[in-house]
């Protein structure tokens, strides 16, 4: 496959490669193509793949190939899914992904409401809970709704103390992660992901269990934060079967996502500089990795199989845009990128929660309340209009509590703004339509930033 390193398969490392310091890291390339394999075990589905289709799609030998797949097997990962006939010779055994070796949660904390999925490591979701919040209640109160949220998805799911604090799993951690970052938004979104590993359980619940590390976290790279999820493919920490890997929280910005650090977000200024992540990783004793809920649900789309460039526009108890560009998620030099509602498209209009007045949110929520969908789907056309003229996307997808009311209504009066701004500018016009997945689409993306690192994707 092209642009893949074939292994060396007495080291694991890349032929060729020469690194400072007298070799390569050989733990990050394993882990690395561990995680290669990974998820074409997971895209093979039930039906499994071979070693040597393995060999052939990611450009390592078959002798690497096979070094991999035992330590897979070994770790609970992957299991023999029978055999298959081959051209002039044996049949050849087949592997597939063991879906529930491991989980992550997803949480979407809404304004006025939180939900949680529980997703094994093919993204179905397994299990679910729905409650009321009000995200203006406090800090002491959201922690205790979202840590209960998540305690109750996972509850009658997994083994009990999946959710027990990670220090005190039996055994040690073979190597740590990346050093700490000169603070750039690609080192951060590393840094939250560099406490996940792919570890292998040693006896169970026996004190003398060491878990090794089968692939240690990628070097650092530019500092972009799309660069970074990739990065992050530092494997994650499956510490005995069904074991919790991690938990996503995705809410309204702005915030900043690689220190996991909350802005003013919009209508509750007060949680200006909260600390989310440590503060839930603290109370639920595993890794977390916080993100806007437009840019986690962007996410889930883009790892369930929507390619190319698109923007993903959120109306629900507000309105943002998740944006994927060439096949990543567009979150910005500083993460914040994506405040797509808060445009103002009328000079001296109406005031919006975020202090300005005229904003796409504040017209478009507006038109809502007054109940006349028709001007709310042309006011989202109008901003998806500009978005479409600047960033020249692929398709513009609508979701969220507000969209999921009238569906057909959104999509036709966004279409038509759409496509007269075509007719002006002598384009095709950007089709339109409604987001998979529903109101599940935030949490699911939320889950997928834990998931992703894992095969090798940008995550969290």
């Amino acid at each position: 496959m092209g642009g893949v390193n074939r292994a060396d398969d007495r080291t694991g490392g890349v032929g060729g490669m020469r690194g400072t310091g007298g070799g390569v890291n050989l733990l990050v390339l394993r882990g690395h193509n561990a995680a290669l394999v990974l998820d074409l075990l997971r895209t093979a589905g039930a039906d499994g793949i071979s070693r040597l289709e393995l060999a052939e799609r990611t450009g390592l030998t078959p002798q690497a190939v096979s070094k991999i797949t035992a330590r897979l097997r070994e770790d609970g990962l992957a299991t023999e899914a029978g055999r298959r006939a081959s051209t002039g010779g044996k049949p050849r055994t087949v592997l597939r992904l063991v879906p529930e070796a491991g989980h992550a949660v997803g949480v979407h904390l809404d304004r006025d409401e939180v939900r949680a999925v529980l997703v094994d490591l093919r993204g179905t979701v397994v299990g679910e809970r729905r409650a009321p919040l009000d995200l203006g209640a406090g800090a002491p109160a959201v922690l205790t709704a979202v840590t209960e949220a998540v305690r109750e998805t996972v509850a009658g799911v997994l083994p009990a103390g999946a959710l027990a604090r990670m220090d005190s799993l039996p055994g040690e951690v073979v190597g740590e992660g990346r050093p700490d970052g000169a603070g750039s938004a690609g080192d951060a979104a590393g840094q939250a992901s560099s406490s996940m590993r792919l570890a292998r359980a040693g006896s169970p619940g026996g004190a003398g269990g060491v878990r090794e590390v089968v692939g240690e976290d990628r070097p650092g790279g530019a500092g972009s934060a799309g660069d970074a999820a990739g990065q992050a493919s530092s494997s994650m920490p499956l510490a005995r079967p069904g074991s919790l890997l991690g938990v996503g929280v995705a809410l309204p910005g702005p915030l900043d996502h690689a220190r996991g650090v909350l802005h003013r977000v919009t209508g509750f200024p007060e949680w200006d500089g909260f600390p989310l992540r440590e503060a839930l990783a603290e109370r639920l004793g595993v890794p977390v990795v916080v993100d806007k809920d437009t840019n986690a649900a962007a996410l889930g789309l883009a790892a369930g199989g929507e390619g190319g460039s698109f923007a993903y526009l959120h109306l629900g108890t507000g309105l943002g845009a998740g944006l994927v560009i060439g096949g990543t998620v567009h979150r910005g030099a500083r993460t914040g990128a994506g405040e797509f509602g808060h445009q103002v498209i009328q000079l001296d209009g109406p005031p919006c929660t975020c202090g300005d007045r005229g904003c796409v949110e504040a017209l478009c929520l507006g038109a809502v309340a007054r109940g006349d969908t028709a001007e709310a789907a042309r006011v989202l056309g109008a901003g998806a209009a500009n978005l479409v003229g600047l960033l020249d996307i692929d398709v513009v997808l609508l979701g969220g509590r507000t969209v999921a009311t009238a569906p057909e209504a959104f999509v036709r009066g966004v279409g038509t703004v759409l496509e007269a701004w075509a007719r002006r500018t002598g384009q095709e016009a950007v089709p339109v339509r409604v987001a998979a997945g529903g109101g599940r689409v935030v949490a699911v993306g939320a889950a997928q930033m834990v998931l992703g690192p894992v095969f090798g994707r940008g995550g969290g």
